[in-house]
């Protein structure tokens, strides 16, 4: 009996399992948008493109969401639900915060003149700072109904998986952006 709880202990959780088998996914979708932008980048009409200061404001506001995501985990692991609740909402509005200042920079690039028609450049600027937007809404989506369900008074469940999930992916979130970040920087 003792190995048979070992052995279950050791396993992932099937959410986690899920969300690693997704974020592999995205990590690839990422990769050949990032790969297409490098060969694209190497023909003729390619004109590069500075990146709005809002989305370096942007990235601090998500890397500050990252923190108070780990202080939300460690507090429902600590059973303060308070806390946690209050991390939860402070990292529901800076995700919020994040999206907005996205949606300024590329209002403010539009009004400079930068497009997605016109160039191929801006194009993928465009494609690749809005998909990882969606990736941001869903998180901020999956965010709002924990928020929901944590100040519910129905029966509390106090597993720490679905959170451990969510502090994963609002992680994978961050780091991807990061990433999109500086390879943006450094093609233009």
């Amino acid at each position: 009996m003792r190995t048979v709880a070992t052995e279950q202990k050791n396993r992932i959780h099937p959410y986690k399992f899920n969300l690693w088998v997704a974020i592999g996914s995205m990590m690839m979708m990422f990769a050949g948008l990032t790969s297409a932008v490098i060969v694209k980048r190497n023909q003729a009409g390619w004109a590069g493109f500075e990146i709005p200061t809002l989305f370096w404001i942007s990235t601090i506001v998500i890397l500050l969401s990252s923190i108070t995501m780990v202080m939300a985990v460690k507090a429902f692991k600590e059973r303060n639900i308070k806390k946690h609740r209050s991390f939860f909402v402070i990292t529901l509005l800076l995700g919020i915060t994040f999206v907005a200042l996205q949606i300024v920079g590329f209002i403010q690039l539009t009004a400079q003149g930068f497009s997605l028609n016109s160039n191929v450049a801006y194009s993928f600027l465009y494609v690749i700072v809005g998909v990882h937007a969606l990736h941001v809404l869903g998180g901020i989506i999956a965010l709002i109904v924990m928020n929901i369900k944590g100040y519910s008074n129905k029966v509390k469940q106090y597993s720490a998986a679905p959170i451990e999930v969510m502090g994963i992916y609002w992680h994978f979130v961050d780091v991807l952006w990061l990433y999109l970040l500086l390879f943006m920087y450094l093609i233009k």
